[in-house]
């Protein structure tokens, strides 16, 4: 029996090894849009901002997640912008995090424009800018191409649909999203997130002209979305308006090492 558990504890081993070497030599062989740094310069603020080496590590993260997340046109041509943006919204979340990568999802569906609960592109019902996809869906999201391109048009709007839905991942890493990202935030801040997240819900119900896209009130997944896009596009002015909830998702997204 012992023989046995070693046989099965060195082939865990090997398939481990195994598995790390192929994703790191799929990583070195992909092939970076030819424009990327000046993509990433002209389009994404947040990488602007960062240092040189930081820069770099950000190009590599992008390639990484590249390498294993296809970007597929469903009636429109996916141009280099297009991955370029896809991928700095995803990484721009996790940047803090050396070591995280998506693993729940393999592949994103571009659409045009927006869609409907049915995933049509044509009607007056489009009003789906992106979804996490579930069931047959599952592992991909689907995104607005025209979404995607508005949302790093003005990087101070609070508003980005790709930050959106990745968030909504980062939220269902730990089995549910339901706007308490467990892998994200200690024991001891969890009860003053849902607090405090509880509260400000019932607060823009009362006032629908509230600062915070009032979309978050749909859910406590929807509030963390919204209230995180908020963070990464307008940073200062959710500190002066709400301090107690930047803190938190300061501690979610930028925790002191």
């Amino acid at each position: 029996m012992q023989l046995a558990g070693l046989i099965i504890f060195v082939l865990f081993i090997v398939a481990g090894l195994k598995l790390y070497y192929n994703t790191q030599k799929r990583i070195r062989s992909f092939q970076m849009p030819p424009a990327a740094k000046q993509l990433l310069q002209e389009h994404i603020a947040f990488y602007r901002n960062l240092s040189e080496d930081q820069k770099l590590e950000f190009e590599n993260r992008i390639k990484d997640f590249l390498s294993h997340v296809r970007i597929t046109g469903i009636g429109t041509v996916v141009e280099d912008i297009d991955r370029i943006l896809i991928a700095s919204g995803a990484i721009i979340i996790i940047f803090a995090f050396p070591g995280w990568r998506y693993n729940n999802i393999s592949e994103v569906l571009l659409y045009k424009d927006s869609f409907n609960e049915e995933y049509q592109q044509e009607g007056n019902d489009r009003t789906i800018l992106g979804m996490v996809g579930d069931g047959a869906l599952n592992r991909q999201m689907i995104l607005s191409q025209a979404s995607v391109r508005a949302s790093f048009q003005n990087s101070a709007d609070g508003h980005n649909t790709v930050i959106h839905e990745f968030v909504h991942l980062v939220d269902k890493a730990d089995g549910a999203a339901d706007g308490i990202p467990e892998y994200l935030l200690s024991r001891p801040y969890l009860l003053p997130w849902i607090n405090n997240m509880h509260q400000t819900i019932e607060e823009m119900k009362l006032n629908q002209h509230h600062d915070i896209n009032f979309y978050g009130t749909k859910n406590d997944a929807e509030f963390f979305a919204v209230v995180s896009e908020y963070f990464f596009e307008r940073p200062d002015a959710l500190k002066t308006h709400h301090p107690e909830l930047y803190q938190l998702l300061e501690q979610m997204f930028h925790p002191v090492k």
